[in-house]
């Protein structure tokens, strides 16, 4: 018997989901400087050594100038020539430790945006893990964040250092010859309006090709997490068409930002090509004039090139810094979704206060719930566990079992009614402090890829050897730490896969119980288990009983017989509750689930 209640699922596309409306709204250059904060002293020194270096290289057409102008007087010019090799390797020398300073500071950036991005996403709401992929998710952490190093060393810096060098290169030129700069301009100009009218269209072609990597990652995401069922069910050449066509998807869209990229460098090329022949024409003809010497146009050609290079340099730092944005934006639609807990209700009094009566330690009163987007899967649920007593939860699949587990550790908010523990509602508990008091087994009993120490650590870090060894012991899982020289060390594989199903779900039952809470959810805790090891887990569960207050969404008869009271529920109601001996006498639900279903297995 399944107790699973429908729920939508993860293939959701990301547009559609809460975080969704986001998307269409582009975000600023004003969106990177939380990210940058932390970095700012050192980006005022990339700023200073950018100014140095940009000072560098506008005095060299100057001094270049002086020294054909007197080599042609016939005057001495090592000491000039000197100061210009000085200024050479000045400018170089700096431009080496600005970019490390610069690649330094963007390696920083991703590592501060994941660490944030990855605390994010584990607190987000459980039903914002309903609505999205997961490879989705994934692609924000890794490839997203990665297009952010390009927004530092190659986008905003280049950006601002090569407008000050272009700023600074004109102003010489202007001083140098006004009508080659008038001609120079009018070139440019032109070049930059076309390379600008394909550079704006980046960042929205960017930000798709992201979002088809998403889907390619959730794609393969996909097809490793169920690799046994897709080889089983013959299923691989399908699935990797699944997997190439996503792929494909990415191609193209990549494809469709490299063809507009591609298209800004020619045009700068062409500029600058087009600028330097009519500045040389132009240029001869004034020097042959007298207007202007032979030095003059010689600088003019290097400041020409030193306000050509850092446009094209600027327009390809442009589109890097569209691309960057577009992945910040879906990363920032990401960190808007608000996490877990931001909207719980401002009553810390009510966690504190006493009853004026025994309360039950949980309380179901009038709840209604439905799932994001679904339809009410409870109705009026209401009924008491009494502390230090045993609770059973029947019915046909779908009935909500597994929902009323979900709603006391408030992984979803009730939408009618309230949930109560020992008296408080439990959207007046810390949701830290309420989970302290809860064991939570899933139906799943999902296991983390790592050592059998490692997953039970995972709710009690501080626990000892023996005591890991002594709560093994407890659900007859002693073997799995003795059977290699590795010991507790042992690996289980991703995802559990070292171990039956059976010792998967004992061990989410050992990971419960080494906390020691007061209250138990158990959901179908016996279901993958056989009769031996069941009894073993039964003998666990009625030592930790008597201390202990359990819920459990029972699966076989065995676990409902010994409850203090069974509540049966059909179709998000409650429609009996009694003992196994009243409600097999009074309830018809019952007696078929008990005579027909898995209860008897």
């Amino acid at each position: 018997m399944s107790t699973s209640t429908h729920r939508p699922t993860g293939g959701t596309s990301t547009d559609r989901s809460a975080g969704g409306a986001a998307a269409g709204r582009p975000v600023g250059l004003g969106a990177l400087l939380p990210y940058l904060r932390e970095h700012t002293g050192t980006l005022v020194v990339v700023g200073v050594l950018s100014l140095v270096g940009a000072a560098a290289s506008l005095a060299q057409p100057l001094l270049t100038r002086t020294v054909l102008d007197r080599i042609g007087a016939d005057h001495a010019v090592a000491d000039l020539v000197a100061v210009l090799v000085a200024l050479v390797v000045l400018g170089a020398a700096i431009g080496g430790l600005r970019d490390y300073l610069l690649q330094r500071t963007a390696e920083g950036l991703v590592l501060g945006t994941r660490r944030r991005l990855a605390g994010h996403l584990l607190r987000l709401p459980i039903a914002e893990y309903d609505r999205r992929r997961t490879g989705d998710l994934l692609s924000r952490v890794g490839s997203d964040t990665t297009l952010l190093r390009a927004v530092v060393t190659s986008g905003l810096f280049e950006t601002v250092t090569g407008a000050v060098t272009v700023v600074g290169a004109g102003i010489a030129m202007v001083l140098l010859d006004p009508l080659l700069f008038g001609v120079t301009l009018l070139g440019v100009a032109l070049g930059l309006g076309f390379a600008a009218t394909f550079a704006r269209r980046v960042r929205a072609l960017a930000r798709a090709a992201q979002e088809r990597i998403g889907e390619m990652t959730s794609a393969v995401e996909r097809a490793i997490s169920a690799a046994r069922t897709i080889r089983a069910s013959r299923a691989e050449t399908r699935e990797a068409e699944t997997v190439t066509g996503s792929a494909r998807e990415a191609y193209e869209a990549g494809l469709r930002v490299a063809r507009v990229q591609s298209l800004v460098g020619p045009i700068g090329s062409i500029t600058v090509q087009g600028a330097f022949l009519l500045v040389l024409g132009i240029g001869g003809a004034r020097v042959a004039a007298g207007a202007i010497s032979v030095g003059d146009l010689v600088a003019f050609v290097m400041y020409l090139f030193l306000l050509a290079l850092p446009l094209a340099q600027v327009l390809r730092a442009y589109t890097q810094l569209q691309s960057g944005l577009g992945a910040l934006q879906r990363i920032e639609e990401i960190l808007a979704v608000p996490a877990e807990g931001a909207a719980d209700r401002a009553t810390p009094a009510a966690a504190t206060t006493t009853p004026r009566r025994p309360a039950p330690m949980i309380e179901f009163d009038r709840v209604g719930f439905g799932y994001p987007g679904g339809e009410p899967v409870l109705h009026e649920v209401s009924f008491a566990v009494p502390a230090g007593t045993r609770t059973a939860l029947v019915g046909p699949s779908g009935a909500g079992k597994s929902t009323l587990l979900a709603l006391v550790e408030r992984f979803y908010e009730v939408s009618a009614g309230a949930v109560r523990l020992d008296g408080h509602d439990v959207r007046d508990l810390p949701r830290d402090a309420l989970r302290a008091r809860l064991g939570y087994v899933e139906q799943e009993a999902p296991v983390l890829a790592g050592t059998l120490r490692e997953n039970l650590l995972i709710t009690t870090p501080d626990a000892t050897d023996d005591r890991l060894r002594q709560v093994l012991d407890e659900v007859n899982l002693a073997h799995l730490a003795e059977r290699t020289p590795e010991g507790l060390n042992v690996q289980v594989g991703e995802g559990g896969v070292l171990l039956s199903g059976g010792e998967r779900q004992r061990l989410a039952i050992a990971r419960a119980l080494l906390a020691g809470p007061p209250v138990l959810l158990l959901d179908e805790p016996t279901s993958n288990l056989d009769s031996r090891n069941e009894a073993a887990l039964r003998r666990a569960i009625d030592a930790v009983a008597v201390r202990r207050t359990l819920l459990i969404v029972a699966h076989r008869l065995a676990t409902v017989v010994d409850a203090d009271q069974i509540v049966v529920l059909d179709g998000g109601r409650v429609v009996a509750v009694g003992t196994h001996a009243e409600l097999t006498a009074t309830d018809p639900l019952y007696r078929e689930l008990a005579t027909h279903q898995l209860l008897v297995g």
